[in-house]
């Protein structure tokens, strides 16, 4: 059974899929999957060993030029090769009227959450299978039921495994222990302020650790800068291909982020993580794992680096005591 997986954006919801993936593959041996994706994260759908073939979108340019020729001759070559995949089942995981509009290209039955579920009902339009699916849980668990509904399996919820391992590569010549600060974030209120993470940094220095940071843009480099001028031996990647990031932080001895996508990365990857939400609730959509922990910031309030590195401290003596 040859089942095409549609689900877009963003990064973390992305990663979010990766535990559904795996309840199938347990479940199911008969089924294989290929991906549908923006083109920014299809390294990242790559990460998973079942996933075949990646259909790559750029839906964002394509509405930006929607009467381009370049554009229409894009869609067509990918409503070609979606065809050509000869898909049995089309699962829509994203739940929006950009990825039922994208699935039915395939031209194959589509299952999705129901009216009551998706993101967004009119979605639902499109879809010959529907689901219900309660909108209060985590979207991970979302989706792993949506999976096994889908295929016919009950999830084993007791269980949380993403099934990615980080690419080849890593930080050339750095010994000992390191810690990933993942200061980027999208939006300005995600923010941590940048004296947090000097403050941290220096914590983590005095703790043997050497702080890694990198950056995406001009506003970002001044961060990670600030932070390597402030904390002498911190390590400052360039801005780099995100599958070179991800061989990095995978191999990172403990990673601190806010609310962006590598922090789910990272929590994916089974790391020590802790998570710093500032305007945005991680109930629904926070990074999880085995070693995964998220600040959230009190009303008014703030997230202190001794209340990061208490958790850092938990996070890493949970690593150590859990069996090999």
């Amino acid at each position: 059974m040859k089942v095409l997986i549609v689900k877009t954006s963003s990064m973390g919801d992305v990663i979010h899929t990766f535990p559904a993936i795996e309840d199938a593959v347990r479940n199911r041996l008969d089924v294989s999957f290929d991906w549908c994706v923006e083109e920014p994260f299809a390294g990242i759908v790559a990460l998973h060993p079942a996933i075949g073939v990646i259909h790559k979108v750029v839906i964002r340019r394509w509405r930006k030029r929607l009467f381009g020729g370049q554009t229409w001759r894009e869609m067509a070559s990918l409503r070609r090769a979606l065809r050509a995949g000869n898909y049995d089942l089309v699962i829509d995981a994203q739940g929006l009227l950009k990825s039922a509009l994208v699935a039915i290209q395939a031209g194959a039955p589509i299952a999705g959450f129901d009216r009551a579920s998706a993101r967004e009902p009119s979605a639902t339009l499109f879809y010959q299978r529907k689901y219900a699916v309660p909108r209060d849980l985590h979207a991970i668990e979302r989706t792993r039921r949506l999976f096994g509904l889908a295929l016919g399996y009950q999830p084993d919820l007791s269980a949380l495994n993403s099934g990615i391992v980080p690419p080849a590569g890593g930080l050339a010549g750095i010994e000992g222990k390191t810690a990933f600060l993942l200061h980027g974030t999208s939006r300005a209120d995600k923010k941590w302020p940048v004296e947090d993470w000097i403050e941290t940094a220096r914590r983590l220095a005095d703790r043997q650790f050497t702080p890694v940071a990198t950056w995406s843009n001009e506003a970002e480099n001044k961060v990670a800068e600030a932070i390597a001028g402030a904390v002498p031996g911190t390590v400052l990647v360039a801005k780099s291909p995100l599958a070179d990031i991800a061989a990095i932080l995978g191999r990172s001895t403990l990673v601190i982020g806010a609310d962006t996508g590598l922090t789910h990365l990272a929590s994916a990857f089974g790391l020590p993580t802790v998570a710093i939400f500032l305007a945005t609730e991680p109930g629904l959509t926070g990074p999880r794992g085995p070693f995964a922990s998220t600040l959230l910031a009190p009303a008014g309030g703030r997230v202190t680096p001794a209340e990061v590195m208490a958790e850092v401290e938990r996070m890493l003596a949970l690593r150590s005591n859990a069996p090999a």
